[in-house]
């Protein structure tokens, strides 16, 4: 993973703009990122500094202004089942079991070269890795906000994809719930050895789960401020780690960077 050529992911001078009632809003300027095969990468930054906005350019979900994005050598044009999509929103279909929903996103991408039995098989085995056999036949409002993020996670595994990309996944939970799903997503990720790229708000979040740190410059035209490398060995282990200098160290360096060089207007306004 530490192999400088094995450029997985690559975003090169890529920019984003939109047209607006007010003129033309420049997002994204400069953006050159460079992701390995099985690193976990995690994008943090104030509102507003596009973190989401560059994660739907590598979903395809949006197309860059300019510049290149490269998966697998691939140009990135439009969505593809290789990589996945994990929202704050889990957005289930509320009238179909966690096991229908899952099975949706495996017939989509696996029906052609499988039958029935076989996508049914890996369903389970989705199902299985997040933790919820148990909830095969339940539907969405039946169980709980982190049980539904879980069969996000699910569906998005089950297509197998090169990269899962995850958009402030756990936001919307209890800080509970949030640091289950944390250590779930840990033991998860040493299982598959995913390429990930998340988006968060949450310090420890990040230095919690990542290889890398990504952290960007306030908007408008954001782009990378500086990249934090997380030393931390595998597995991890959020008690082990809560006075460990490295992981402290980390943690100080990304605020530092969010409070004081890269302070949000609206806190330097209120001081």
């Amino acid at each position: 993973m530490n192999d400088p050529l094995n450029k997985f992911i690559e975003v090169q001078d890529a920019r984003m703009s939109f047209d607006t009632r007010n003129g033309v809003f420049h997002a994204l300027r400069d953006i050159n990122l460079v992701v390995r095969k099985g690193e976990f990468i995690t994008l943090i930054g104030h509102s507003g500094c596009g973190k989401s906005t560059l994660l739907n350019l590598l979903a395809g979900l949006l197309e860059a202004s300019g510049g290149a994005l490269l998966c697998a050598n691939r140009e990135i044009k439009g969505p593809d089942p290789e990589r996945a999509v994990v929202f704050q929103n889990h957005s289930l279909l509320p009238w179909l079991t966690c096991f229908e929903n899952v099975y949706l996103a495996v017939e989509r991408v696996f029906s052609g070269s499988e039958n029935r039995a076989q996508m049914k098989e890996r369903t389970r085995a989705a199902l299985a890795l997040v933790g919820l056999t148990h909830a095969e036949q339940k539907r969405p409002h039946e169980i709980s906000g982190g049980m539904k993020q879980r069969v996000g996670i699910a569906r998005a595994l089950s297509m197998e994809p090169k990269v899962l990309l995850m958009d402030e996944p756990f936001g919307a939970l209890d800080a509970l719930t949030r640091a289950h799903l944390q250590d779930e997503l840990l033991k998860i990720v040493g299982k598959t050895h995913s390429t990930v790229v998340m988006v968060t708000h949450d310090v420890d979040e990040a230095v919690l789960l990542s290889d890398r740190i990504v952290m960007m410059t306030n908007g408008p035209a954001a782009t990378i401020g500086e990249i934090c490398e997380v030393k931390l060995a595998r597995p991890r282990d959020r008690v082990a780690l809560a006075h460990d200098p490295q992981y402290m160290a980390c943690r100080t360096a990304v605020l530092e960077f969010l409070y004081h060089r890269q302070a949000h207007p609206s806190m330097k306004e209120a001081a």
